[in-house]
This record gives structure tokens, C-alpha cells and sequence, in this order.
């Protein structure tokens, strides 16, 4: 078997970040019990504004406050009451993932919101329409976000000290943003698509934050932080999120078309990392099927692509679909381990082991 160049080791699993419920403990100690190999900050959503992906986003802006509204979230004139829940919030989530993994040494992916997903779900000040009609103000909240995300994974590392960090960053709203799609605060017109250059230049100025400071070389571990970009919706822009410098790319497997294929097949061929979002939450309660259906469709796709099949369990992570906040606790550890389960047998499938 061909020497392994990704960070984890081959047939692993992961979650995305999201999970149900309102306590962090017990949703650490799913996923770390769960996905041994590449365990994740838990992000509960269910608590409310603060904890959603964009609230949590604003608890990591340096020196752009932000304030919950009834349509979400706008930026302030100065930090308030909504902002320190959502740090708060944030705080808890990291102790919470500090206790659990204790003396952990391995893989720990965390998430942070993506600046053009932010810039599309941020208002403006004194205004009700998104950030991203302003392109001054989306170029002074890269910047921010870039600071603070820094900052965040620099707490992760020093909490679990011998962890090697992947960060992934939050980017749904990529291809509404690349195509024009992102309404305006009426609803009645669309925020004028954004040039490639600036979306890749606003993403990468976010991701070459996030991965620089990672620990010293070491047997096994990545040289600097590892970036994943997530992206769940259709139309993924793999090009344009490898080109921003992404080391790997998070998608729904469910959500390729016949026209993504040739795109994929280049990132994985360029050593990107794909994490293949292989399952719905409600999935496994479907009757007759098993994890090794599941490692199927993921070695399904690597066939279309026409890969080295030997590649397949070194370069795909098998993940849920999307976030897990919708599903039940019972749902989201079964989704977890079904997904852990697959990804065991990926190897062996693949002919590898």
C-alpha cells in the first residue's frame, strides 16, 4: 500500500459539527467516543442566537461587535449583552471538549463559519441588508474573522495540547454568494455575484490564518494545520476552494451531478483531502441497510472518478451528510458510528488491506 500522505489514518470517520441537544458534555463525550480517530468540537445550535453559525462566527470577529435582531444578526456599535452569551456559549463548548479529552494525542477538527457565508447571513449596520452588498465592509470582516478564527484555534491547541488540529471552515452559502443567489433584505433582488478572484482572495486570506501556527513536524502529523472547506449545498466550487489554498474539501455526496464529477475527480487528483458526506441522520433507521452499503457509495463515486482504487481510504473521510442538529441524541450517535463503521470497511473494500 502506497505511503499515506493525509493526517488521518486510512478509514476514518468524522462528523461535521453540528449536534442536537443543549449540553456540551454530553455531546463530547458522544463524539469522542464515537469518532475515535478524528473527534470534533461539538456546536449546539438548539441553544439559540449565539450558537448558531453565525453568532458563533461573531464571537470570533475582532473589533466588529454584532447584535441579535429578529432576522439574525447585525453588526453593532459596540459589544453587548448577545455578544457575551455567544462567547459564553462558545467557552462552555471548549471546556466541555477540554475535559473529555484529556491527555487526548491524535486529530481534532474544528469549525468556524466561512467569510463569505458570514458576509451573506450578517447585516449591516443600520440597515437590514447582508454585508456582502458591501464589498468594503465583507474585506474588513475577512480580515476580522481571519484574526479571531486564528485566535480560536490557537485556545483549541493550547486546551488539548497534543492534538494536531484540522479546521474547517463553514462555507454554505459559497455558491450563492458565486452566483449571484444571495437575496437582498426585501427579498425582491440579488446581491451581484462576486468575482472568483475576490471570492478565492477572501477565503484564502481566512484559511492561511487558520493553518498557520500548527505544532512542529512530527511522525504521522501534519507539518501545520490541516484546512478542510465545507460546503453541503449543490454546486460546489471545488476549483475555486483548492485554488484558495484549502487542503481538503467537505461535501454531500447526495448532492453531485453528473457535471461535478470532472471537478472532484481534479481535486482528488491535485492530494486534496475529501470528507464525503455518505449519510442523512435518519439513515441507518432505514430497513436493510448496513454500513458496508454505505462504503459502497463512497467507493462508487472514487470508481466513477476512475482513481487508483488504493487512494480511496487514505483520501476519504466518510461523514454524515450535514450537521446533526436536526436529529435526535439516539440519531446522532447512530449516525456517528454508522459512519465510523463504514469507513472501517472502506479499506478492505477498496482491495487495500
Amino acid at each position: 500500500m502506497a505511503e499515506n500522505t493525509f493526517p488521518w489514518p486510512p478509514g476514518a470517520a468524522t462528523g461535521i459539527g453540528s449536534m442536537p441537544g443543549a449540553n456540551p458534555m454530553e455531546a463530547a463525550r458522544t463524539i469522542a467516543g464515537e469518532l475515535p480517530d478524528l473527534p470534533h468540537l461539538a456546536e449546539l445550535p438548539g441553544r439559540g442566537p449565539g450558537a448558531d453559525i453565525t453568532g458563533r462566527a461573531a464571537a470570533l470577529l475582532v473589533d466588529i461587535p454584532a447584535e441579535v435582531t429578529p432576522r439574525g444578526w447585525r453588526i453593532a456599535e459596540r459589544p453587548g449583552r448577545d455578544l457575551r452569551r455567544a462567547r459564553s456559549m462558545l467557552s462552555s463548548d471548549l471546556d466541555a471538549m477540554e475535559e473529555v479529552l484529556d491527555s487526548y494525542e491524535g486529530l481534532l477538527k474544528i469549525q468556524v463559519c466561512g467569510p463569505w457565508t458570514l458576509a451573506a447571513t450578517l447585516e449591516r449596520p443600520r440597515s437590514m441588508n447582508p454585508a456582502l452588498a458591501d464589498p468594503g465592509l465583507v474585506a474588513d470582516l475577512a480580515a476580522s474573522l481571519a484574526e479571531g478564527a486564528a485566535a480560536h484555534a490557537a485556545e483549541v491547541a493550547k486546551r488539548v495540547p497534543r492534538a494536531a488540529l484540522v479546521v474547517q471552515i463553514d462555507e454554505p452559502a459559497l455558491p450563492a454568494v458565486a452566483g449571484g443567489s444571495v437575496p437582498t433584505a426585501s427579498g425582491l433582488s440579488r446581491v451581484r455575484a462576486v468575482e472568483e478572484e475576490v471570492l478565492r482572495d477572501r477565503l484564502s486570506e481566512v484559511i492561511a490564518a487558520v493553518t498557520a501556527g500548527g505544532r512542529p513536524p512530527a511522525p504521522a502529523t501534519p507539518p501545520r494545520r490541516y484546512s478542510i472547506v465545507h460546503c453541503c449545498g449543490r454546486n460546489v466550487p471545488f476549483g475555486l476552494i483548492t485554488g484558495a489554498g484549502a487542503d481538503g474539501v467537505s461535501f454531500d455526496l447526495s448532492r453531485l451531478r453528473r457535471d461535478d464529477f470532472d471537478h472532484l475527480a481534479a481535486a482528488a487528483e491535485a492530494g486534496a483531502g475529501l470528507l464525503a458526506g455518505a449519510i442523512s441522520f435518519d439513515y441507518p433507521e432505514r430497513r436493510g441497510v448496513t454500513p458496508a452499503d454505505t462504503a459502497r457509495s463512497v467507493a462508487e463515486v472514487w470508481r466513477k472518478m476512475a482513481l487508483p482504487a488504493a487512494r480511496c481510504a487514505q483520501q476519504v473521510v466518510i461523514t454524515p451528510a450535514c450537521g446533526l442538529a436536526g436529529a435526535s441524541p439516539a440519531q446522532a450517535r447512530e449516525a456517528l458510528r454508522w459512519c465510523r463503521e463504514a469507513a472501517r470497511i472502506l479499506p478492505e473494500m477498496m482491495g487495500e488491506l
